[in-house]
């Protein structure tokens, strides 16, 4: 009962309709005058934090989210790749060619252990550097790995492919790096040029460009997959070696272009006064003090992350298997042409869902999305025997069921980390729950398998159901820790950072010298120089 009463009260609270919904507000407006769990005293809408929109640009800031959020296309669609480029190498070399290379059957752990490091190592530069330096590194590593990627070669090629999958392994490693580094420089970037644009629309606009251009990316992937399959394969032999082997390096390769369309914008990007004002790149960072007053949120944010991760991206890798099964049909064109179906759904989950974002607030969406993900999981769950008969009805429940996970966790399990924290150490404290994230991506890449295993298989009716059943759960749980978090209002950056002020004075620590030096003075919000309007 108290859970209940506590989503009650939620909905009280963080509820605010614009008036074209019935609501009372002209903009969907969340402000931020109720408790804050953290201390337990009444918290005020700074002043300060109603920053207006610049008037000499005025279509710079839509600009800046587009440089600095976008990039995270890659994320989606250099892992949805994966699965793809997986299934076409085995029809080229065969499953047992591919089951002798140590290196590519632990390709995806790999490719983890180097986005971790990119989370990690990134969201330090970020704070101690700047932002704009983060992007652009990471930008840079994005196209050159993308295209060794595409150019992979190894020695015995082309009968023995080993040398070439071994290549592949480590070029997969520092593009992961590379995507590593857009969570915590170009995320982080992307929540506080939010705050720059109109009140009730800076929620939507954070998730139209991260988690949906993750959900671009996937969908992309798979048409991209798809469409390749058509070009190149040879007329009188659809499935012939040779139009797979140009398929999946075109399909690498293109994952270049998205990062080089970024790379203009980022360098004329500037870094926000919101993290230069607030900056600790002067005063050492008192690891400790920070968190006593941020490590319970922190770690509450990172396990809902790792859940999240953990369901979706294994479901991810494994959707074109379980596809597969359900199709009934050996066609590669036919299964990843349902594949690309399946990825659909992910779109109207997370565009709607950050309308949501905003007038219900990031807490009250993730919690509905991920408790009504749990429940269409069960129903499902319970009526799989019926649903694997015909592909159609699966796929339509499949996709449901993920476009509720990315309403509620996928959109806004990166908004919370993004405004949960202070400037001076958000890039660390969004790389840390990030990496933790896709811990949970890869532990499930491991777990599905073997959970599946343990009850007959992945091509199993019992292997297939108890990962439903599983995954239901877990969605469900994290629904409920999502209520132990502080609500987010419209202006939560600020309002962080003011806190966060106040309570390291509160402990003695000097605060007169953070900041960065600001040399431009002359304007007053983030813009990009230079970029012609239209």
């Amino acid at each position: 009962m108290s859970a209940v009463k506590r989503y009650c009260t939620m909905v009280r609270n963080e509820t605010s309709l614009p008036k074209w919904l019935g609501g009372s507000s002209d903009d969907g407006t969340l402000d931020n005058n109720y408790a804050d769990s953290t201390d337990g005293s009444e918290t005020k809408e700074a002043p300060a934090a109603d920053v207006q929109i610049a008037e000499e640009k005025p279509k710079a800031q839509y600009w800046a989210i587009v440089a600095t959020g976008a990039g995270l296309f890659s994320d989606g669609y250099v892992n949805s790749t994966v699965g793809f480029v997986t299934t076409m190498l085995k029809r080229i070399y065969g499953a047992k060619a591919l089951s002798k290379s140590s290196a590519m059957s632990n390709i995806s752990a790999i490719a983890f252990a180097g986005t971790v490091v990119g989370q990690l190592g990134f969201g330090f530069l970020a704070d101690h550097h700047s932002r704009k330096i983060g992007m652009i590194i990471s930008t840079g590593i994005l196209i050159v790995f993308s295209i060794l990627l595409a150019g992979s070669y190894g020695i015995g090629m082309p009968t023995n492919p080993q040398g070439m999958l071994a290549a592949m392994t480590v070029y997969r490693a520092f593009l992961g790096i590379g995507i590593g580094g857009e969570y915590p420089a170009g995320s982080v970037a992307c929540a506080e040029v939010s705050q720059k644009l109109s009140k009730g629309s800076r929620n939507r606009y954070f998730v139209w460009f991260t988690n949906s251009m993750i959900d671009f990316g996937f969908v992309m992937s798979a048409f991209i997959a798809w469409l390749l399959l058509y070009i190149c394969s040879v007329p009188s032999s659809p499935d012939s070696d040779h139009g797979l082997s140009v398929a999946w390096r075109v399909l690498y390769g293109l994952g270049a272009i998205p990062p080089l369309s970024l790379l203009y914008l980022r360098l004329k990007f500037q870094d926000d006064e919101q993290f230069t004002k607030n900056s600790l790149k002067h005063i050492r960072t008192p690891y400790w003090t920070i968190f006593k007053y941020y490590g319970p949120r922190m770690i509450l944010v990172s396990l809902i992350w790792f859940i999240y991760d953990f369901c979706t991206y294994s479901f991810g890798i494994f959707s074109p298997q379980i596809i597969g099964i359900v199709v009934k049909d050996n066609n590669i064109h036919t299964t990843f042409g349902w594949n690309t179906l399946f990825y659909v759904f992910y779109l109207p989950g997370t565009l709607l869902g950050a309308f949501a974002s905003d007038y219900f607030g990031p807490r009250l969406t993730l919690f509905t999305g991920a408790v009504l993900q749990g429940i269409v999981g069960f129903i499902m769950t319970s009526q799989y025997a019926t649903l694997i008969e015909h592909a159609a009805p699966f796929i339509v429940v499949f996709g449901v069921f993920t476009a509720l996970g990315e309403f509620g966790p996928g959109n806004n399990i990166g908004l919370i980390a993004s405004k949960s924290s202070a400037s001076a150490i958000r890039g660390r404290y969004y790389g840390i729950c990030a990496a933790v994230g896709k811990i949970g991506a890869f532990v499930g890449g491991y777990a599905f398998p073997a959970i599946a295993d343990h009850y007959g298989g992945l091509d199993s009716f019992q292997g297939q159901t108890t990962l439903f059943y599983v995954s239901s759960a877990l969605c469900i749980f994290s629904g409920l820790l999502v209520l132990l978090l502080p609500p987010l209002g419209q202006t939560a950056v600020a309002d962080e950072d003011r806190k966060f002020r106040e309570y390291l004075e509160s402990q003695g620590i000097d605060t007169s010298m953070m900041g960065h030096e600001i040399k431009d003075t002359e304007y007053t919000t983030t813009h990009i120089e230079n970029v012609k309007e239209y």
